[in-house]
């Protein structure tokens, strides 16, 4: 696993754990942060999150959110 994985809410952390990849719901279109993925930030729209574990796909869905993506790593605050 190569990307550290990081979803809070107002109502605490939901998700802290590594992955492979991660889907993300972006406003304009979904997509995919992957291994050495450049840094960015971006608002999220109702959706899933989809995430590749060692125990298989994961799937979060949420109403809105941001997300910045730095260094191999994903953190994201969202409303579910």
């Amino acid at each position: 696993m190569d990307i550290k994985l990081h979803i809070v809410s107002p109502e605490g952390v939901l998700v802290e754990t590594e992955v492979s990849s991660v889907t993300l719901p972006g406003t304009l279109a979904p997509f995919q942060v992957l291994r050495d993925h450049a840094a960015l930030l971006s608002s999220l729209a109702a959706g899933d999150i989809v995430y590749l574990t060692e125990a298989g796909e994961q799937r979060l869905a949420i109403r809105s959110g941001f997300v910045e993506v730095h260094d191999n790593q994903v953190d994201a605050c969202v409303e579910v």
